[in-house]
């Protein structure tokens, strides 16, 4: 088996604005005192995937908060336009579906990556 050993930034289990670190579905038995983590390639690509998944997934929720808030500005500020307030509104409606999308396929890679991981 061939071990590669990845140096962690942090040993703590936050990571960087609330992101997950990249070893988060990796066996804990697997981190080192010193913060070193063994990774066995062909074992620990799909926990390391799951984890990158999860970031992605996080930044994609803050892009929809994000967009319901400016559409809501919009909305607001539409004076009362016809078609600005339909968009707003649509555009609403979407980020929210997104929102929901996001959530669900969260909770998803979350618990395929719970069951993978030995704690």
């Amino acid at each position: 088996m061939f071990l590669l050993f990845f140096a962690a930034t942090k040993c703590a289990k936050g990571g960087f604005f609330g992101l997950p670190p990249w070893w988060k579905y990796i066996d804990s038995k697997k981190i080192n005192q010193n913060c070193t983590i063994d990774v066995e390639v062909p074992n620990d690509i799909l926990p390391i995937g799951l984890a990158v998944v999860d970031m992605l997934l996080r930044v994609a929720a803050l892009v929809a908060i994000a967009s319901v808030i400016i559409a809501g500005v919009a909305y607001i500020t539409a004076a009362g336009d016809v078609q600005k307030t339909a968009s707003a509104r649509k555009r609403i409606y979407n980020s929210l579906i997104g929102l929901a999308v996001v959530a669900i396929a969260s909770g998803v890679v979350a618990f395929i990556g719970n069951s993978l991981a030995v704690k």
